[in-house]
């Protein structure tokens, strides 16, 4: 059974930057697209970033010109960088692949 593991989260403070990583224990990133979701506390799971099998990037709004999703088939893992991060960014953080399997999440806590 293919597994994702989140990494990378954790407290910064409003401007810093994090990376988020997303690593597969079977060889399924080459042929799907994946993506990164958030949920803060009270709020609905939100869309952050998506990437395609081909390397096609989509982002939300709220995100667009500070974050930035990267892949490495070669590893299987999947990467979030994070910069100007803003108190509203806090949040779990969740990688996805072909829109049915998910990580435990992570957690980015962002201090103003």
């Amino acid at each position: 059974q293919v597994q994702l593991v989140e990494s990378g989260g954790g407290l910064v403070q409003a401007g810093g930057s994090l990376r988020l990583s997303c690593a597969a224990s079977g060889n399924i990133f080459s042929v799907n697209n994946m993506g990164w979701y958030r949920q803060a506390p009270g709020r609905q799971r939100e869309l952050v970033a998506t990437i395609t099998s081909g390397g096609s990037t989509n982002y939300a709004d709220s995100v667009k010109g500070r974050f930035g999703i990267s892949r490495d088939n070669a590893k299987n893992t999947m990467y979030l960088q994070m910069n100007s991060l803003k108190p509203e960014d806090t949040a779990v953080y969740y990688c996805n692949v072909a829109g049915v399997l998910w990580g435990q999440g992570t957690q980015v806590t962002v201090s103003s």
